[in-house]
């Protein structure tokens, strides 16, 4: 018999392993090959809710002030809808302005300007890079947590979406706005194309936890070498 394999949240505790890996530690690992988006990607993913593919088509052309309020606009993704996601506060205190200000210093266009596509989708590199594949371990392994544990549940960087969509539902019924969850998450219980009260959405996007408030994108690409 086949055994479905179930996605689950990360626990706190493991959550709090991936942000204290090497990454966002102080010293790289053997053979490392650092890239941007190793930093950043996680660190999106869990505090906008967002598919690895739309944080890979990601540009500074989605990066937009609604009611003075800076957003994600992702619009990529064919099984969940448009929407506009609150930036976190503790994401430009890890340095985005300042990444921002790199990238354009490289004449480039793409957040994850250093994220291939792999047969048309950034997904599967980052996949890869996040899992493993085969022999190669991934930043899962590397940070000993399993890729399914023993109920046969699975972590996998999408993961993150649903520790994202755990919070935002319990802040967004708190606020009293089962819209404001659905639009967030991409879902179509929410019928029209645009929320207007990005208050609203701001307030429920800063309460998602801070799971590690020391990281900075400075301090990522001057780690030294093993």
């Amino acid at each position: 018999m086949k055994t479905h394999l179930g996605r689950r949240p990360f626990s706190a505790m493991e959550l709090h392993t991936l942000y204290n890996g090497y990454i966002y530690g102080d010293v790289k690992v053997m053979r490392e090959q650092p890239k941007h988006w190793h930093f950043w990607l996680p660190l999106i993913s869990y505090y906008s809710g967002a598919y690895s593919d739309e944080i890979g088509y990601l540009t500074l052309d989605d990066l937009i002030f609604k009611q003075n309020i800076l957003c994600f606009s992702f619009h990529t993704h064919g099984k969940i809808k448009p929407r506009l996601v609150p930036v976190h506060k503790v994401l430009i205190n890890y340095g985005l302005n300042e990444y921002i200000a790199f990238i354009k210093s490289q004449n480039q266009h793409r957040l994850m300007f250093d994220l291939p596509a792999k047969t048309g989708r950034y997904s599967e590199k980052v996949r890869i890079w996040f899992s493993g594949e085969g022999e190669r371990a991934g930043y899962l392994q590397k940070c000993d947590i399993p890729n399914v544990d023993q109920l046969g549940m699975k972590t996998a960087i999408s993961s993150l979406r649903l520790n994202f969509e755990q919070q935002v539902r319990i802040h967004a019924l708190q606020a009293n706005s089962k819209d404001a969850f659905n639009y967030l998450m991409g879902f179509n219980e929410y019928s029209h194309n645009e929320f207007n009260n990005v208050l609203l959405l701001n307030n429920v996007i800063q309460k998602i936890r801070v799971i590690n408030s020391h990281l900075h994108w400075q301090r990522f690409i001057t780690r030294e070498s093993h």
